[in-house]
């Protein structure tokens, strides 16, 4: 089965000369389809089935019990445009699993996944939301009310994948087996049903394949969904309006459900479907990025908090620049606007007093000149590309001072399951004090008036924050889901109108309200925030950001937030940032900074090198545990154009409490714990290889802290073993045979994280001696130590042709040494390692800038 997401293939292959405009042909599409062909399948080298693993030591490695599966997948290409649908292959059929209600069951692919349906539960089929089959649920009750609940089925004897809001503004993770496991404010559910969870098909056989299953509660008129457990083992429900003045018992469209044998092609598929029911939002690859993604930068919040000064922006700037890794965008977060208190309170919550900066942000000499000063100051002085600011949806946190923009006093009104999750708000300064919000028929005046007073400074993007506290104010004024619809509205329209780079992150927005109203905003911060003085929060933070990112980055690009660089687990966090594809940025103080580490993540130009689509957990880590199970790594993938890369976490030893509701730490089995990777735990790593129909199914693996570079056959696993806080980061290429015993993959800069980011451009050209040069009997090999090999004719066998960005140490893998390597058509020395087969040469400073990238040729 060949499956893609996010972007095309390139359409390259062997040619006898490399064809004009190759590179710049390259195209790339942002859609997932799922396919499986009935087309001959080309049989492994091996007989049997499973797995095999790989035990390594330094310098050397042997394989133990080793299976392959009898046939290996095709890998489909994208179509030209990397939509979904259009003509496909000659025998090729689309997956469409059954989804119904039959016998009072929830039924899947004939697989029950909910029993005892309840008779007011009704289904509806979803072929009206595009080519995708699946079913909406509703439901029918006695009485109108503000919030409704009702059981849609038992569920047992499955595993499940929940990402539920542990606060009002944040989701987190939470595995079971059961309904009863299931927590309140579940919003994205993912289930995989367990007979037959052993087995994984590479015939294509689908019986044999696990049936993911997804449950998305929905928006419905003036109605938010979610999901929660009972005590019986039933999923539940829920439905709110947020105002005890609307009210409904009459509901069609509140739970959509589909599934698939793809786990992230059955979430693409669900996620399209809804979009195109609801249609009031845009998937991520329908949303124009804003360009802060393929730079570094900085942001002042850990640094400074609320104390931000112009002088301290600059401060900051300035000492990134010297060691290296200048930053290319600043987030100048919270502390720059104008705001006041309320006179009657000892501890007055602020309010926003007017849409300009505050004195600390005014030169004395010329306060007319504003936040304009220092945005000035970055991008003429200090070489910055963007400039953000940060704002609430509401304005400030205790929204706007009451008469302006039409504000009145309100007090936020939670919803129970908020409530249950924390309790403690109702000790919060908004529940004592209120916020001041304004009228929804005069917030894009707000809006308007704001940004395009920062637009007129230099600004180019903003920060809004706070978002999910719309959902508490929604009472008279026709609920929550209204309220933020229309602030939403507004909020896309300003950022439309005055910020051309589409520049708006989203904060503190983690509920289906606004998620399911975002049609323009393409970034999200991905979890709670990074804490640098929290000791527990550090591997509670990577597990949350990566499945969190499972239904975000559907949604939008995940942010991974902020980090230091001088941290105890700086590393940790800086490695996590590389595979996230989203941006890359820290919020250190000045002159507090590890370069070391931060030119692993950025070039000297300040741009990085970004994976294409938002990493997110490995499909065997989907439903596992790896912060409570005390036995699961977390393992993270993601692709470049040419390579992928995998990370591997030890998150183990503290999670989310649900008993004491809030993170703590927890005893572990053991000191460290040991895991499997395997090639293909980069779920595209077929859209990497430059043939596809030709692709073994090898892998290069190149370990970033080792330097160890290794071949791992198709299925084949390798042990990896990590303590709590420590990690590995892994970059992967399908290997190409030239000729029998001349395999190539090119890894990239191996001194950086995400080392095949640089590699832009990959073609493989053959020549005459690829047809003269013939092994010996027998030592065409697997892969696994096999013999290096030396061309015995003076033929030239191929070449391969690299465009690379950036600068730094370039390696690749190859099973014969290179006749010579070219930078541009100089010859360059390079190093060989014939115990491995890595091969590096040194592209000492970035390529000139008409040029954009390096080009290498290596001569097999």
């Amino acid at each position: 089965m060949g499956s893609r997401l996010g972007y095309s293939s390139r359409s390259l292959g062997i040619n006898t000369a490399p064809p004009a405009g190759f590179f710049s042909s390259l195209s790339s599409s942002l859609a997932y389809s799922l396919t499986i062909s009935n087309a001959t399948q080309k049989p492994s080298s091996c007989s049997g089935s499973g797995n095999c693993r790989l035990s390594c030591s330094k310098g050397a490695f042997s394989v133990s019990a080793f299976k392959r599966g009898e046939v290996r997948p095709p890998f489909e290409k994208a179509d030209k445009e990397g939509k979904v649908g259009g003509e496909r292959e000659k025998g090729e059929m689309t997956i469409k699993p059954a989804v119904r209600i039959a016998d009072r069951k929830l039924i899947v692919k004939d697989r029950t996944i909910l029993t005892g349906v309840p008779d007011n539960v009704i289904p509806k089929s979803g072929s009206d939301s595009g080519p995708v089959e699946g079913v909406f649920l509703g439901a029918v009750f006695d009485e109108e009310n503000c919030r409704q609940v009702v059981p849609l089925g038992t569920l047992r004897d499955v595993r499940f994948m929940a990402c539920f809001r542990f606060k009002l503004w944040w989701m987190a993770q939470k595995m079971g087996d059961k309904g009863s496991e299931i927590p309140l404010e579940t919003q994205f559910l993912l289930v995989e049903t367990k007979d037959g969870s052993h087995l994984e098909s590479e015939s294509g056989n689908e019986e044999n394949q696990i049936v993911y299953t997804v449950f998305l509660p929905l928006i419905e008129g003036s109605f938010r969904a979610c999901l929660q457990g009972n005590e019986r083992d039933e999923l539940e429900l829920c439905l709110e309006s947020g105002d005890c003045d609307t009210k409904s018992s009459s509901f069609t469209h509140s739970v959509f459900i589909h599934a698939g044998t793809d786990p992230f092609g059955a979430i693409y598929d669900a996620m399209r479907a809804v979009k195109f029911h609801l249609k009031t939002f845009r998937l991520r690859h329908e949303k124009k990025l804003p360009g802060i993604v393929d730079y570094f930068g900085w942001c002042t919040w850990d640094a400074f908090y609320q104390d931000v000064t112009q002088e301290g922006v600059e401060a900051g700037l300035a000492s990134l620049a010297t060691g290296g890794t200048p930053p290319k965008f600043v987030i100048i977060d919270d502390g720059w606007q104008s705001v006041g208190g309320d006179p009657e309170e000892e501890k007055p919550l602020l309010r926003l007093t007017g849409i300009k900066e505050n004195a600390k942000f005014q030169k004395k000499e010329d306060p007319t000149t504003g936040i304009k000063s220092i945005v000035n100051t970055a991008k003429d002085k200090h070489g910055l590309k963007y400039v953000y600011v940060w704002h609430a949806i509401t304005g400030y946190w205790g929204g706007v001072r009451p008469g302006q923009y039409g504000s009145l006093m309100k007090y936020p009104m939670l919803s129970k399951g908020v409530i249950e999750h924390e309790p403690a708000w109702k000790n919060d300064a908004l529940a004592l004090q209120g916020l001041g919000l304004m009228n929804p028929k005069e917030v894009y005046r707000f809006y308007n008036e704001l940004h395009s007073y920062l637009a007129s400074a230099g600004i180019d993007g903003v920060k809004v924050d706070v978002q999910c506290i719309l959902e508490t104010l929604g009472g008279g004024l026709g609920g929550r889901v209204e309220l933020t619809r229309q602030y939403h509205q507004a909020l896309d329209a300003s950022v439309a109108r005055n910020f051309p780079d589409n520049g708006c992150i989203a904060c503190m927005s983690h509920n289906t309200d606004a998620l399911y109203c975002s049609k323009q905003t393409a970034v999200v911060r991905a979890s709670d925030d990074f804490y640098p003085r929290d000791p527990v929060s550090h591997t509670i933070h990577i597990a949350a950001v990566a499945y969190n990112s499972v239904f975000l980055g559907e949604i939008m690009q995940p942010d991974w937030d902020m980090f230091h660089s001088v941290h105890p687990a700086a590393e940790y966090h800086a490695s996590a940032r590389a595979i996230s594809g989203g941006p890359v940025y820290v919020s250190d103080a000045p002159g507090k900074h590890n370069f070391e580490l931060l030119k692993k993540l950025v070039l000297p130009d300040g741009s990085v090198l970004r994976a294409r689509l938002p990493g997110r957990p490995t499909r065997d880590c989907l439903f596992s545990d790896p912060a409570r199970d005390g036995v699961s790594l977390l393992k993270i993938w993601n692709m470049n154009k040419y390579t992928g890369i995998l990370g591997v976490y030890n998150c183990q030893g503290a999670a989310y409490n649900l008993a004491e509701r809030k993170n703590t730490f927890h005893a572990t089995k053991s000191e460290s714990i040991t895991g499997y990777i395997r090639g293909r735990d980069v779920h595209l790593i077929g859209e990497a290889s430059t043939d596809s129909a030709e692709w073994t199914g090898d892998c290069a693996v190149y370990c970033h802290k080792s330097g160890e570079l290794i071949i791992l056959p198709y299925n084949v696993s390798m042990p990896v073993s990590l303590k709590v806080l420590e990690h590995k980061v892994l970059t992967v290429t399908p290997v190409k045979v030239l000729a029998p015993g001349f395999r190539f993959a090119p890894i990239g800069l191996i001194n950086m994280f995400n080392s095949g980011g640089a590699i832009e451009g990959l073609n493989y050209e053959l020549k005459g001696g690829a047809k003269l040069f013939e092994l010996e009997d027998g030592n065409e090999g697997t892969g696994l130590g096999e013999e290096r090999v030396e061309n015995r004719s003076n033929e030239l066998v191929g070449v391969v042709h690299i465009e690379a960005k950036g600068c730094g140490r370039f390696g690749a893998y190859s099973s014969a040494k290179p006749r010579r390597c070219l930078l541009g058509s100089k010859e360059v020395e390079f190093g060989y390692n014939s115990s491995s087969g890595l091969v590096t040469l040194e592209l000492a400073q970035l390529p000139n800038e008409s040029q954009r990238v390096h080009l290498i040729e290596v001569e097999l």
